[in-house]
């Protein structure tokens, strides 16, 4: 799963009291109305929590279809999409375009099976495909990371499995090319009569986008932000910057759009998104603090010594494979925000 724990801090009030009350009684929301011509349907993947993925789908004026996050699809068969547009009348050969916040498989992975039925192009950030096309190298790269980190023996085998030569980031993927348009901040999609505007939000990723809808007063957040879960950080290959500077700087750039209704790519709809996004910055600055305090009791400490001392939730000994991976490479994160990453001792 590409999140962490839910936050400590009270969850927004939904906008949807129909998607909460699927999410309390762990069922699939049903589809829904947003605005006139843009609705929200749920669909569902396996090995995460919450297992759904909200895809949204957009009317444009010529009665063409785009679908933005049209989530994970491990046969290809496209069963709940199907199921899903045939609920508004509509079917997958209406579809024109595929818009794509970032690339884990619940987001991206029906993309290559959308386009092989409807022909539509794929929309993506152009880091997210290279993340794709540099996953072995980058998967490489992390298993010489991995053998620095001071992991007990034991748990070693299922963190490089997870994070290392053993994973799949492009799982779902297909083949290339993943992507038909490469998207960079600030570039309007092709959907006629509609002004949907993508929003770099590097740090869960580092090509993540949200889509800007300001006529219809809709920010589609993917995983940038959600309204219960902390969303993880550094998940979509290796960066030359730090995911968490990004991560921080990404949640800044969403204060122009308390305005706006958000449309997550899990859980349910809300409103504030720069009240969430102030609590989600609140949660990295404390993680840091931990981190210091870390850094501060312990004389040259490997990274797991480190980690072991921040209250991940479970606490890190709970811990094995991804999760495990994802907890020790966040603290290296904090640790180089920090500018103490030399404080840490190879293994």
């Amino acid at each position: 799963m590409t999140t962490e724990a839910p936050s400590a801090a009270p969850a927004p009030e939904p906008t949807s009291p129909v998607q909460a009350a699927a999410l309390r009684a762990g069922a699939l929301p049903p589809v829904e109305e947003v605005r006139p011509g843009v609705w929200t349907l749920a669909v569902p993947f396996h090995g995460g929590v919450p297992a759904a993925t909200l895809a949204y789908v957009v009317e444009d004026s010529a009665g063409d279809l785009t679908v933005i996050d049209p989530g994970w699809s491990g046969d290809g068969s496209l069963t709940e999409l199907r199921a899903g547009l045939r609920t508004i009348g509509r079917s997958l050969e209406d579809v024109a375009l595929v818009a794509v916040t970032h690339l884990h498989a619940d987001h991206l992975g029906a993309a290559a099976a959308v386009r092989a039925v409807s022909g539509a192009p794929v929309a993506m950030h152009g880091a997210e495909v290279r993340a794709l096309q540099d996953e072995r190298a980058d998967a490489a790269a992390n298993d010489a990371d991995i053998a620095t980190w001071g992991l007990p023996d034991e748990l070693r085998a299922g963190v490089v499995a997870a994070w290392g030569t053993g994973r799949r980031i492009g799982r779902g993927a297909g083949e290339p090319p993943y992507a038909d348009l490469l998207l960079e901040d600030g570039d309007v999609l092709p959907v006629p009569g509609r002004t949907l505007t993508a929003l770099g939000t590097p740090g869960h990723t580092a090509g993540h986008l949200c889509f800007v809808d300001e006529p219809d007063g809709l920010l589609f957040t993917g995983d940038h932000v959600l309204p219960r879960i902390n969303p993880g950080i550094g998940l979509g290959g290796r960066t030359a910057t730090n995911p968490l500077a990004d991560y921080l700087g990404s949640l800044a750039r969403l204060e122009p759009y308390a305005h706006l209704e958000v449309c997550p790519g899990h859980e349910y709809r809300f409103a504030d998104v720069v009240r969430r996004a102030r609590t989600l910055a609140l949660h990295r600055e404390e993680r840091s603090r931990h981190v210091a305090e870390a850094l501060d009791a312990l004389d040259r400490p490997t990274l797991f010594e480190v980690a072991a001392r921040v209250p991940f939730s479970g606490g890190i000994e709970s811990m094995t494979g991804f999760l495990l991976a994802s907890a020790l490479t966040q603290t290296a994160f904090h640790a180089d925000l920090l500018g103490r990453a030399d404080e840490v001792r190879p293994a």
